[in-house]
């Protein structure tokens, strides 16, 4: 699609960052015996093809959530797994007309989605994926933490410009109690790939988008902007990194709902 470039970079060893068009990122990451899609971004491009320039061994695809900037590209693959917590919103937008127009025009269907639970383990060989839960975003967000190389894969869960403005999103102080539950993994990854990345940020992006959360949920709030979006006008935050550390950007909110705290 004209002006919907894929741009690929090995940002370590058998990692792949796959940023289309400036909108969306997804992952490959190669082991010895398989490798892992880890989302498929929106479909402009045909991913598979792409993914099989890297790689010629068996692959499987994870959406990290069912947001269609995520799971649009599934088509290219015969199967996809999400956590079943999401499969009803995935299939909301591939149900969207517009989207079913893509799909007659391209010749193509869209796979089945299995499940993925927190738990699992994904063997590459070499390489293990482990998966682990974060409701809020979207009720069934999903990390991915790659144990070998200490890189923790995020979606849109855990990001510089997080929206928890959207219908299905867990109230902030809910979300804040997932977030505990999660920051373990501090301690076991050394970088966040998240969705919309074009480079690694350091782990403690998640301590500090945490630290954000709790700060609305204890109305330090006093200087947050509103925030225009597609969907109305709602509120955003801005929260504080680690100067000492590396981020791939240097602007960091969080789009709330003031009804949703």
């Amino acid at each position: 699609m004209e002006g919907k470039e894929l741009f690929v970079k090995e940002v370590l060893p058998g990692i792949f960052l796959l940023d289309e068009a400036h909108e969306a990122t997804g992952y490959v990451v190669v082991g010895e015996e398989r490798a892992c899609v880890i989302d498929t971004m929106i479909g402009y491009n045909d991913l598979h093809q792409a993914v099989r320039k890297l790689t010629d061994k068996p692959l499987i695809v994870v959406n990290t959530h069912g947001h269609p900037d995520h799971i649009y590209g599934n088509m290219y693959f015969d199967e996809a797994r999400i956590h079943p917590a999401d499969l009803e919103l995935a299939q909301s937008f591939v149900a969207e007309p517009e989207f079913q127009k893509m799909l007659q025009e391209r010749h193509a269907s869209f796979p089945p989605f299995r499940d993925i639970l927190p738990g699992d383990v994904i063997d590459l060989g070499g390489r293990t994926l482990e998966v682990f839960a974060l409701p809020g975003h979207t009720p069934g967000g999903i990390l991915l933490l790659l144990r070998e190389d200490r890189v923790l894969f995020t979606g849109d869960s855990i990001n510089h410009h997080l929206w928890m403005q959207l219908d299905g999103c867990l109230p902030m102080k809910q979300f804040l109690m997932e977030l505990d539950k999660v920051m373990f993994l501090e301690d076991r990854a050394d970088v966040i790939l998240h969705g919309h990345a074009r480079d690694t940020d350091d782990i403690s992006l998640l301590r500090c988008m945490r630290n954000g959360v709790e700060e609305i949920c204890f109305g330090k709030t006093d200087r947050d902007q509103p925030y225009q979006w597609f969907g109305g006008t709602d509120l955003q935050h801005s929260f504080r990194c680690d100067p000492e550390k590396h981020y791939q950007q240097q602007d960091h909110v969080i789009c709330y709902r003031a009804s949703n705290i």
